[in-house]
């Protein structure tokens, strides 16, 4: 709580669109009690920050717009948030996110933007801007966010953190505001994969398996050619490199994959445009004088997608997915950077926004095309601007690829310790 208060009114509103300590310190006694009382409480004591779009009874849930501060409060808690309150997390906070979850790369003219945890002047991914900063400046253990093509993964990568995209259907989508149903999916963003396994466990409803990969070594693993290895920058080149090697070196068995419909990416902007242009429809003209006018130049590009175009586009992904089950099956796992590039600077962004930001956004929305599951760990030390490594598997196959996420993540530490 301290660390909040010592930020200062003016950088905690870029990071919490709401953060009431008497309520956190309340839920926190509560649990407590409970425990004391004999209850099992997977998440005792967790700190966790929610994402502005998760409903929690008796709050407007605003999803990082002015637009909706007028709405009524919310009658009861999302599904997500109940289940971790259930666990005996506490919510620590509401984040700023990018305005409808629309963006990410973070920026938000109404809260501010948060600075990246590593280097303030460049962003922190989006669209869980806030959640991505509360975890790496240490103000909470974990935070709750979305992924529609990114949104959990890159604020995670690049604030040095482990994050997960959970198959879309594992966690229940009510209560959280939409941006697309073809591609939301619910997760959590932390320090270590295992707190991920554990806040994961919880919103699934699933116990996690008690085996456990305790080493890589005899690990197939799918080293991902197409598209995602194009075009990176010299620091994440470096990484990931370094990466690849210590993995070899721990035993792992890597292979070169291709998968051609990874170059497919107008599928993913024809369907969540036309979503999220269904979903914003009614208000648009108060969304152009109240706005984020880049996203809302997003969401109007869905009006122009006739209904021919998306069935085709949903076509088109139907058969992505089924070429990627087939690849992802020839191997444990599939490895790739989990973004091209180190976090841009913010003033750039705000000058070059379309470009940036589907640059940030085209590794990650790869998996989101094909329907997979993903976790991040971090490829570099703690020094200089973080870096991610993507492990994706098919959907369906959370439990083990958080398993070898979490290998992996034990190898590439120790090496950053030598």
């Amino acid at each position: 709580m301290d660390r909040v208060l010592a930020l200062g009114f003016a950088e905690a509103s870029k990071i919490f669109t709401r953060f009431d300590a008497d309520r956190a310190f309340a839920v926190a006694r509560a649990v407590d009690r409970r425990k004391r009382a004999g209850e099992d409480l997977p998440l005792h004591g967790l700190r966790v920050s929610i994402k502005d779009l998760f409903d929690e009874a008796g709050i407007v849930t605003t999803a990082g717009s002015t637009l909706m501060r007028d709405r009524a409060p919310a009658t009861a808690d999302a599904v997500a948030v109940a289940r971790l309150l259930a666990a005996g997390a506490v919510p620590f906070g509401r984040t700023t996110m990018s305005e409808f979850a629309y963006s990410g790369v973070g920026l938000n003219p109404h809260h501010g933007t948060p600075g990246n945890v590593r280097d303030r002047s460049r962003i922190p991914g989006g669209s869980t801007s806030g959640g991505g900063v509360s975890v790496g400046l240490g103000l909470c253990d974990a935070a709750l966010g979305s992924d529609t093509g990114g949104s959990i993964r890159i604020p995670a990568a690049l604030n040095g953190l482990a994050g997960f995209k959970p198959s879309q259907g594992s966690v229940p989508l009510a209560g959280g505001f939409p941006l697309s149903g073809t591609y939301d999916s619910f997760g959590p963003i932390a320090p270590t994969v295992a707190v991920c396994a554990a806040i994961y466990a919880v919103l699934c409803g699933e116990a996690r398996p008690a085996a456990r990969r305790r080493s890589v070594a005899g690990l197939r693993v799918g080293v991902v050619s197409t598209v995602m290895a194009d075009g990176l920058d010299d620091a994440v080149g470096d990484h990931y490199g370094r990466a690849l090697a210590e993995l070899s070196r721990a035993g792992a068995v890597l292979r070169d994959i291709a998968i051609p419909c990874f170059a497919e990416g107008d599928i993913n902007a024809t369907i969540v445009s036309a979503e999220a242009h269904a979903i914003h429809a009614p208000h648009l003209d108060r969304l152009a004088a109240l706005g984020d006018p880049r996203v809302l130049r997003r969401i109007r590009s869905g009006a122009a997608v006739a209904p021919e175009a998306l069935a085709e586009a949903r076509r088109r992904r139907d058969a992505a997915r089924a070429t990627y089950e087939a690849v992802a099956r020839e191997v444990d796992v599939l490895v790739a950077p989990t973004l091209p590039v180190v976090a841009p600077r913010i003033a750039q962004v705000e000058r070059d926004f379309d470009r940036l930001n589907a640059l940030v956004l085209r590794n990650p929305s790869r998996v989101n095309l094909v329907d997979g599951c993903a976790a991040t760990v971090p490829m570099g030390g703690p020094e200089g601007l973080a870096t991610g490594l993507t492990v994706m598997g098919r959907n369906g196959d959370d439990w083990s690829v958080l398993a070898i996420a979490e290998a992996i993540e034990a190898v590439l530490a120790g090496a950053g310790d030598r």
